[in-house]
């Protein structure tokens, strides 16, 4: 009968809208899960970074308290050497507050025995890529003055020195951001535009639906075409 082929048409085109809509958010879940990520992670650090900014000093005194701590583990904590000899070589930097925060570790403690005491280690200094690296080159350091060792080690403690990049480059960072967000933020409403769209057809169709099943007379021509072509305008 036609009315049970307009039917199923309409069911058919129907269950084809729901799938191409599913296929088009599972492309686009796949595409922009690596942005979700970063674009979440930058977000996460943008905000920590301005709230690092209006608590400044209690920011401040709190990375130097830990890194402290971590200084006195320093050959201790495999993870922590690492990461500070990272830090100082990238930042240009030596200890928390400055270089004298060494004399917190038991090896670089002027009463210390041995090679070590009252010196730095060698990523506080300044880098010379002309000439063999000295692994001994902050010897004897914190007890001198910061003007006659500036050329020997960095005097700047790593956590201003991480402070003043982060001031440095936070427009670049705050435009990263917003250039990942944005396409997200367009494709999510794009989406929900989609979805609206696609329930009002559905709805649409139920409602013609509801109709052809109220006709009283029925002809008996079907429609022989294929299946695929079954939601083309006759």
């Amino acid at each position: 009968m036609a009315a049970h082929g307009d039917s199923e048409q309409v069911r058919y085109c129907a269950r084809l809208s729901y799938l191409c809509l599913k296929f088009t958010l599972v492309i686009y879940s796949t595409v922009f899960w690596f942005m979700y990520i970063l674009g979440f992670c930058l977000l996460i650090e943008l905000v920590g970074g301005i709230t690092a900014l209006i608590f400044r000093n209690k920011t401040i005194e709190f990375l130097n308290d830990n890194i402290r701590r971590g200084i006195q583990n320093y050959y201790d904590d495999l993870d922590f050497k690492n990461i500070m000899d990272f830090v100082q070589k990238e930042f240009k930097c030596c200890g928390g507050e400055d270089f004298k925060d060494w004399s917190k570790n038991q090896y670089h403690d002027c009463s210390a025995p041995g090679p070590l005491a009252c010196g730095v280690p060698y990523s506080c200094c300044i880098a010379n890529k002309t000439t063999v690296i000295n692994t001994m080159c902050g010897y004897k350091m914190i007890t001198e003055e910061r003007l006659s060792v500036q050329h020997i080690i960095y005097i700047r403690g790593c956590t201003n020195a991480v402070f003043i990049w982060f001031t440095d480059n936070y427009a670049i960072m705050a435009g990263i951001l917003l250039g990942i967000l944005l396409p997200q933020f367009f494709g999510v409403l794009i989406t929900l535009l989609y979805v609206t769209r696609v329930e009002d057809i559905i709805a649409e169709h139920k409602l013609k639906d509801g109709l052809l099943q109220g006709r009283r007379q029925w002809d008996d021509y079907e429609p022989a075409g294929a299946v695929c072509c079954m939601c083309f305008p006759e």
